[in-house]
């Protein structure tokens, strides 16, 4: 019932506060009518004034929420003429309620000067009654002008925690909902950066084997069966990648999905054949031991030295040839790869490759960048002066022990054999 009232009040203050004004009225009325004489020192005082400052006593009530000292201010005045007359009405103590709601809404400061007005009444009455001592007629007041103070800032304290509590809950919704959006996006990063590299690579691979394969159809049968047949190889491993990235992000049965290793360094022996495969003549050298370099650093290799040897396929020309050299040290894993296709205009951060002499826009070289951004490396890519491209990875080596959580985390996962 209470929380009724409080929310039919959030919704129609000014009806809830007519009721209370009406009821203090009544109440007030009811004491003017005669039992005001069983307390008064003065009982001629005239019925025209004790209706009027009833009136005044209980009436302004209705703006005690909206200019609570100015409704005080009223009240006081009808006390100092209701204790210097002798009729000591009890409508004063309305006055109370008015002090409740300072206490509530107001600064605290106000607080002291609303209690100093309304002890002018209980000093006035003294004074001009002495019957009773000074302490019987202010220190009771007194006291309960205090309780009723203390008893608005308990209140008020305690809607402020509870206010204080739901901006908070609030707060952390939004952070919820703010994190909830970052981890979507950088999830449909790191998708669209696999799907690019997946379905990228082998469609150029495929691309160029279907080239080659009409070039030398009329000339060669057997080559073009042999370039039809890795056609088929090729779309069917692409198939399989891509069926296995899909079944990760389904919904409904995410356990049940195909798993299957990341690509690592001990794949690009396959890579670069099939690179050849499709047409373009690759040469490559490897030196020192890869046994020391993390899972994550080898993807990161991996797709860097696919996504070069694809851009190359693209846009490099009939006549390209590619060289990729990797290095492996203690401090670092080094990888270059250059060709002798059509170069271009060195591209800028935030543009993947530029339009100009065969090289075209994508998003190989964004998702280079942030691959080798997770380690702290560094990727150049160019053209050559006499000709070509070329992207250079450097990835420094780093302890397990010393490495950011989400890089560690993301390890973890290419370790625990999950697709993208």
């Amino acid at each position: 019932m209470t929380q009724r009232v409080r929310a039919f009040d959030r919704r129609r203050p000014l009806v809830w506060d007519v009721l209370v004004t009406a009821l203090y009225v009544l109440a007030a009325l009811v004491d003017a009518s005669g039992g005001w004489r069983n307390t008064a020192p003065d009982t001629d005082v005239p019925d025209w004034l004790i209706f009027l400052m009833s009136v005044g006593s209980s009436v302004p009530l209705l703006w005690r929420r909206r200019h609570p000292m100015a409704a005080l201010a009223v009240m006081v005045a009808m006390g100092v003429v209701s204790n210097w007359s002798g009729a000591m009405l009890q409508a004063s103590l309305i006055q109370m309620v008015v002090l409740f709601n300072i206490a509530l809404r107001l600064p605290p400061r106000t607080l002291g000067l609303a209690g100093l007005m309304m002890t002018v009444p209980l000093v006035v009455g003294t004074i001009r009654y002495p019957a009773d001592s000074w302490d019987q007629r202010i220190i009771p007041n007194v006291w309960a002008y205090a309780v009723i103070a203390l008893l608005g800032i308990a209140v008020r304290s305690r809607q402020d925690y509870t206010q204080a509590l739901v901006e908070r809950a609030r707060q952390l919704e939004v952070e919820r909902d703010q994190q909830a959006r970052l981890a979507a996006a950088a999830e449909r990063t790191r998708i669209a950066r696999e799907m690019h590299d997946i379905i990228g690579h082998n469609l150029s691979v495929i691309t160029g084997l279907a080239d080659g394969g009409s070039y030398a159809a009329a000339k060669s049968p057997e080559r073009a069966a042999q370039a039809l047949e890795a056609i088929g190889s090729t779309s069917r491993q692409a198939l399989s990648e891509l069926r296995r990235l899909l079944d990760v992000l389904r919904d409904d049965a995410p356990a049940a999905a195909e798993r299957s290793p990341q690509p690592a360094l001990t794949d690009l022996a396959r890579l670069i054949d099939g690179v050849r495969a499709a047409g373009l003549p690759v040469r490559s050298t490897v030196s020192g031991p890869s046994d020391s370099v993390p899972a994550g650093r080898q993807l990161t290799v991996y797709r860097v030295v696919q996504e070069a040897l694809t851009n190359t396929l693209k846009h490099g020309g009939p006549e390209a040839t590619a060289t990729v050299d990797v290095s492996y040290a203690d401090d670092a894993v080094t990888v270059t790869v250059t060709d002798t296709g059509r170069g271009g205009p060195a591209p800028s951060p935030d543009v993947d490759i530029p339009v100009g002499q065969g090289r075209g826009r994508g998003r190989g070289l964004t998702g280079m960048r942030e691959r080798t951004s997770l380690y702290d490396g560094t990727l150049e890519a160019g053209p050559l002066p006499g000709g070509g491209w070329r992207v250079h990875l450097r990835l420094p080596q780093e302890d397990e022990k010393n490495e950011e959580p989400a890089i560690r985390g993301e390890r973890e996962t290419v370790r625990g054999n999950e697709t993208p």
